[in-house]
């Protein structure tokens, strides 16, 4: 059971969603949302870096500048520093993240081994910064990322500079700075950034799908229009539509036209036709009839067989005529989603009149407890005549019950009426749907009720189907006719 619930209703749900129009644009939309809010994430923060960067490395540059200036050398051209003449106290401060060294190397061709830490600042307590080897050139400023004193990264920048009165050595002048604090405040930022974008990238699809929800209420609007139509409700569509839908509005309105103005034509032309034919059959039953009424005699016994046999061919023709006639009604009718009939009061009202017509036999009728409430598509002149036909074939051969029992489904509703007379052969059972097949020809009947039945419930998209019914012998005659759309809510995909 669950398996079969979950491949019904779960698994129709991504091909639900891969045929809805609506699922399909919120879905790019919020696709597109979320690689822009995304790219600009990325190119937010890494701008930040780059900014705060900058300013960490400005900072220093300053602190750089002010070293530079405040560096002097004796006479044997050692150099002095006054520790008070720098203004940050993170200097004096041991282990403060703020720091600065003054190196040596010897002047010469290739890169010397320096000297670190000839002077450094009292944050460096006894640490020495250890820059890696490097050729820095009179003046320029060289910036580097070491591990600091307590392991923690360190941003350096270096500068070399001479004494004239040693010009032979180079003296490399080393401020540091600890890079947590602009690393935390980098993640800080972007820690904003990510829960700002993410707020915007929800008010943004709450946005995109009222826009969605909004652009497609002319569509919904139109789907309600048409099933309106295609239930009976109206004739055509109506209200008025955008001007990207109008157009498909009037063109649905002008086909309903044109169908129901041909319908009219079919309709009123096979009411020409059997008034036509109805007129002269009718004048020759007169004659048959008048034929009768005159007393037989031996002259004009051959005038009273041929008048029966005018009376029953006029008969036979008659039931032709009404044969065609309901069915190019129901053609015309059928499919059209404007015929419903309900199943339960016809059924009661035929039983009614096949229990006083067959009321000589006691037939005893088994119906459905409690009644199916239940409406088929199909007019409700077909309707009757198609359970008429075969409630009266049950009541013909039943020996004394009719049992009527209903099976609903989804979409269909199948009425199975069984009698317990003698059945129909298996191989004749095919047979009896043609039209004037009769099973016995000494039973009255022209042999088109079950063919009419056939016809019609085929032109409603339904089907009858002859079986033995559960007593065994009997026949079982089985209509399946589709529920009316009214019970089949559309929905927009």
């Amino acid at each position: 059971m669950s398996r079969e619930w979950h491949r019904k209703w779960i698994g129709a749900w991504p091909r639900k969603w891969a045929r809805s129009l609506q699922w399909r644009v919120l879905l790019g939309t919020l696709i597109g949302l979320t690689l822009a809010m995304v790219l600009a994430g990325f190119l937010l923060s890494g701008l930040f870096k780059d900014h705060a960067t900058r300013q960490f490395q400005a900072e220093l540059a300053t602190h750089l500048a002010q070293l530079t200036a405040r560096l002097a050398f004796d006479a044997s051209g050692q150099p002095l520093m006054d520790p008070t003449g720098l203004t940050d106290p993170r200097w004096q401060k041991p282990l403060s993240g703020r720091y600065w060294q003054i190196d040596t190397r010897a002047a010469g061709p290739g890169t010397q081994a320096p000297h670190p830490g000839v002077l450094r600042s009292r944050s460096l307590w006894d640490q020495v910064l250890q820059l890696p080897p490097d050729v820095v050139a009179d003046g320029a400023v060289h910036t580097h990322t070491i591990p600091g004193p307590d392991g923690h990264p360190l941003l350096v920048l270096e500068r070399s500079v001479r004494a004239p009165e040693q010009p032979a050595a180079i003296w490399t002048l080393i401020v540091a700075a600890d890079a947590r604090d602009t690393q935390q405040a980098i993640d800080a930022f972007s820690g904003t950034l990510a829960a700002s974008l993410g707020v915007l990238l929800a008010l943004l699809g709450l946005a995109a799908t009222a826009q969605v929800w909004i652009g497609l209420a002319p569509l919904r609007a139109l789907q309600a229009e048409v099933s309106a139509v295609s239930q009976g409700l109206r004739p055509r569509l109506a209200g008025t539509f955008p001007a990207e839908v109008q157009p498909l509005a009037n063109d649905f309105n002008a086909a309903l036209d044109a169908q129901a103005e041909n319908l009219t034509r079919a309709r009123t032309q096979a009411g020409n036709l059997a008034h036509a034919l109805k007129t002269p059959l009718t004048v020759l039953q007169h004659a048959a009839d008048h034929m009768l009424a005159t007393p037989a005699t031996a002259a004009n016994s051959g005038l009273h067989e041929f008048a029966h046999q005018v009376q029953d061919q006029v008969l036979t023709a008659r039931r032709q005529v009404d044969w065609h006639l309901k069915r190019a009604r129901a053609a015309a009718t059928a499919g059209t989603g404007a015929t419903t009939s309900a199943l339960w009061p016809t059924l009661q009202s035929l039983v009614r009149v096949m229990s006083r017509v067959h009321a000589d036999r006691a037939i005893r009728f088994d119906l459905p407890d409690p009644p199916v409430q239940a409406s088929v598509e199909a007019d409700e002149q077909d309707l009757q005549e198609m359970l008429g036909n075969l409630l009266d074939n049950a009541c013909k051969w039943a020996q004394s019950t009719v049992a009527v029992r209903v099976q609903p489904s989804a979409t269909t509703v199948t009425l199975h009426i069984q009698d317990d007379g003698p059945g129909i052969p298996h191989d004749l059972r095919a047979a009896m749907l043609t039209r004037g097949a009769r099973l016995d020809e000494s039973a009255p009947g022209s042999g088109l009720g079950l063919a009419i039945v056939n016809d019609l419930a085929h032109l409603y998209g339904g089907q009858l189907q002859l079986g033995e019914n559960s007593w065994g012998g009997g026949l079982e005659a089985s209509l399946t006719l589709p529920l009316s759309i009214r019970a089949m809510p559309a929905r927009l995909d």
